[in-house]
């Protein structure tokens, strides 16, 4: 099979090197790709959104399957966009179309959602930037700790836990006026859950679906989980509380209303599903969807998967996955972001990386580099590299990732020093 895999970061290496071990896959291209998804296939300088382009590689090189990564072409409407057009309609795309992505492209359009279909997640209330001042009496009423979340997408940046009205007043206006761009015109106030988060993600074909490994993702810059939300700085699998019997409940409480909501609401579904779970007591409350892999969990739940992953992909294609069973590897997975300094606000870029030939035993994931005119590897955003390593617990998978993290360096490099030691 012919496959191209859209995005660049972290998240679409790590799917470039799952689907490139699979004995089906004789190509695999990636648009646009980055240095370490170069090492799995061939890197197309086309952009994931640019659909026209897209649709001519893909005649051109006669593809057979394209597998989106990143969420902006789903929420912009891919899926769509293949089906519509007789030339490459019959080329399957992994991932749900326009209508379903809006369950990760809007927040108010997935709380109303799980409201209507009864699945749990934290009281909130919805407010727009002509009824602002609705909105700070709201606040002004509120218990605290407050969440806020802009309601489109915001690169994971577009949730901030306030620990005053004060606060929580000063960022609902910042976001209202332009501090996530459009994301931000509305917003949800959500009540704050104590607990402890985790990452369920299933692969569905529409009636069927499988729950992949868990997880659970570290989003906040500082150690302690203080400061800012990122787009992850480290992750886990599995999180040692993620027993059967919760999983049993996130099941029945959780995935099920939510699949049956969405035949109910007759959105079709295919592809991956994230659930960003709070696990309050013993009960699975769902704090956001996502319409694709995370990242960086997909940096352990990918090296924890051992089938085929194409053949579960065709199986979603042809809506056959309830004859496909999971296979797990029972090693644990970590995996630690090497971040430039300074973000998620401002940084520096173009730092050379070295040491990457140093490390050994892990999986470097790139998520932010490129190459320079003399072939120096170099930084290019914010979170730059994944360490991810296995161990037959998380302890040992955990040592191993800071061994080799501390292998890797470039300029004013930043990691979090506790990622899974808080469980």
């Amino acid at each position: 099979m012919k496959i191209l895999l859209l995005g660049s970061g972290g998240r679409e290496h790590a799917m470039a090197w799952k689907i490139s071990k699979s004995a089906q896959c004789s190509t695999l291209y990636i648009a646009p790709g980055n240095p370490g998804t170069a090492e799995c296939g061939e890197n197309i300088n086309l952009a994931a959104t640019d659909f026209d382009k897209l649709a001519a590689f893909c005649i051109d090189k006669k593809i057979d399957m394209v597998v989106v990564g990143p969420e902006d072409p789903l929420v912009n409407g891919v899926v769509d966009y293949f089906a519509a057009n007789d030339l490459i309609k019959h080329i399957p795309v992994i991932g749900p179309n326009k209508m379903a992505a809006q369950m990760e492209g809007s927040k108010t359009f997935a709380k109303a959602f799980m409201q209507r279909n009864n699945v749990q997640t934290p009281a909130y209330k919805e407010f727009s930037k002509e009824n602002i001042d609705a909105a700070i009496h709201y606040i002004d009423e509120h218990a605290l700790p407050i969440v806020l979340k802009a309601d489109g997408l915001a690169a994971g940046k577009g949730v901030i836990i306030c620990d005053t009205h004060e606060q929580a007043i000063s960022e609902l206006q910042l976001m209202m006026s332009g501090k996530f761009g459009e994301a931000g015109n509305k917003v949800v106030i959500e009540q704050f859950l104590t607990g402890v988060e985790l990452t369920v993600i299933i692969l569905t074909d529409g009636e069927n679906y499988l729950m992949l490994p868990p997880s659970k993702d570290y989003k906040k810059i500082g150690d302690g989980d203080t400061g800012l939300n990122t787009g992850g700085m480290g992750a886990i699998s599995p999180p040692a509380f993620a027993t059967e019997d919760f999983l049993q409940k996130v099941k029945e409480k959780i995935i099920h209303p939510t699949l049956n909501g969405l035949k109910k609401e007759n959105i079709e579904y295919k592809g991956f599903l994230y659930f960003g779970l709070f696990k309050c007591g013993d009960e699975p409350y769902v704090i956001e969807y996502n319409a694709r892999l995370g990242d960086p969990e997909t940096q352990v739940i990918l090296p924890r998967i051992k089938n085929d992953i194409l053949d579960l992909f065709k199986a979603v294609a042809e809506n056959n996955l309830g004859s496909k069973k999971l296979e797990t590897d029972e090693r644990a997975c970590a995996t630690v972001i090497l971040a430039s300094h300074g973000y998620p606000s401002a940084f520096e870029k173009g730092k050379i990386i070295t040491g990457m030939e140093n490390t050994e035993d892990c999986l470097l994931f790139h998520a932010a580099t490129k190459t320079d005119e003399t072939n120096n590897l170099i930084t290019s955003g914010g979170r730059v590299l994944a360490v991810t390593s296995y161990g037959k617990n998380l302890s040992e998978a955990l040592l191993n990732c800071y061994v080799n993290a501390g292998r890797i360096y470039f300029e004013s490099r930043y990691f979090r020093r506790d990622i899974g030691w808080d469980i």
